[in-house]
């Protein structure tokens, strides 16, 4: 009897979560339109989404924001990534370029929509406070240059409580603030979800999508596959628990992102 409940439950959450990675692929276009404020009499191919992935190191784009950036290359937005260092805690940076390269290119963005900083005073190092003049006055710059209309970064917690991470983070609330962005740019932060959620896999699609948000990205056995390959890239980083996290994490599935609200913000900047 127990047996026959058990497999009547996870039968039906498996079902939910097939009916959840369905109902997003037929409403994404609509929450984008939403997202953007765009008319909803509008096809989304019809949108000119040109999207800004904001990271830290090489490996954030496929460990964090590889579900946002495969359904934003299939409905052929242009996805560019900045990417504020090279990744040279240990001493790896040239290695972990081409690492980078290799992992966009496996996720669909084109070496010359890459843009990789090496600048002193934006070190790899999860305890360096990055100056958030720099880093927003960094990201401006290249919001201007392209006019991009969509910019995703890491929020408060930064997924991992990383500090720079974390630096961006408050950059972005900083140029939300200032009036400097242009009115069609919105900006979306990655939310950070805590360590139950973030380790059970799929699992965890149900709760997501009942909890609010402002735009979903689900990626299914083929996008994982390919989230997975771009992650294998970065050979550099492949020690014994990233196996674990490409095999585990939410994020290998599921982005859940937040727009910045506009207006004032007492932020300090230094």
């Amino acid at each position: 009897m127990y047996v026959y409940l058990l497999v009547f439950i996870v039968s039906s959450y498996l079902t939910v979560i097939k009916w959840v990675y369905y109902r997003h692929r037929r409403i994404l276009s609509e929450s984008l339109k939403h997202v953007m404020n765009v008319s909803s009499e509008r096809e989304t191919k019809d949108v000119d989404i040109r999207a800004l992935i904001v990271t830290a190191h090489p490996d954030d784009e496929c460990m964090f924001f590889a579900p946002a950036i495969i359904r934003l290359v299939e409905m052929n937005a242009s996805v560019n990534l900045l990417c504020l260092s090279e990744g040279n805690y240990y001493n790896q940076g040239t290695l972990r370029r081409e690492e980078l390269l290799r992992s966009c290119d496996v996720l669909g963005i084109p070496a010359s929509r890459i843009t990789i900083v090496d600048h002193k005073k934006l070190p790899d190092d999860p305890k360096a406070e990055w100056s958030i003049s720099l880093v927003s006055s960094t990201i401006l710059k290249y919001i201007r240059a392209h006019s991009f209309n969509m910019v995703l970064t890491f929020d408060g917690s930064g997924v991992s409580g990383h500090a720079n991470h974390i630096s961006i983070h408050k950059a972005v609330r900083h140029l939300s603030s200032t009036g400097e962005v242009p009115d069609d740019c919105v900006f979306l932060t990655l939310e950070t979800v805590g360590l139950l959620r973030k380790y059970i896999s799929f699992l965890e699609l149900p709760l997501s999508w009942l909890l609010p948000s402002h735009l979903r990205c689900i990626i299914g056995s083929k996008g994982y596959k390919q989230a997975k390959a771009a992650m294998l890239c970065h050979r550099t980083q492949l020690l014994w628990f990233r196996y674990l996290y490409i095999t585990f994490s939410r994020y290998m599935f599921i982005n859940t992102l937040h727009i910045v609200p506009q207006g004032p913000k007492n932020l300090k900047i230094y």
